[in-house]
């Protein structure tokens, strides 16, 4: 597979366990599953599925990353990285929590990382 496409789908693989590890167990809080929980047991909950998210992370970063072969800088794939995971964190709270709501200023913040993007990838 091309490494271009390879790196992108292994980057939002990883954003969806990530986002799901750092925020599902708000989810499982506000619906009674884990509200008795002893906070240890939902940080280790949270590191069993970031332990999922490392395994496309590394990798992504290996098979992307130039000084390996792959096609990006260290700093386009950490830009990239970013904003992947804020594109997921958006689509995981729209299905996820009840009354989020996009707002303008969010679409604002998302135009701008979108440029970061565009000047990363400047020569």
């Amino acid at each position: 597979m091309n490494p271009h496409i390879l790196t992108l789908l292994l980057l939002v693989c990883s954003n969806i366990f990530m986002t799901v590890a750092w925020y599902g167990h708000l989810k499982l809080q506000t619906a009674g599953v884990s509200s008795n929980w002893p906070l240890w047991v939902v940080i280790l909950c949270s590191w069993g599925v970031a332990l999922i998210e490392y395994s496309f992370q590394v990798p992504a970063n290996r098979i992307g990353f130039e000084g390996n072969g792959g096609p990006y800088s260290l700093m386009q794939l950490k830009i990239m990285q970013e904003v992947i995971t804020l594109v997921v964190f958006m689509v995981f709270s729209l299905l996820v929590f009840e009354g989020f709501t996009i707002r303008w200023n969010h679409i604002a913040a998302m135009g701008l990382l979108v440029g970061a993007v565009a000047l990363i990838f400047m020569k």
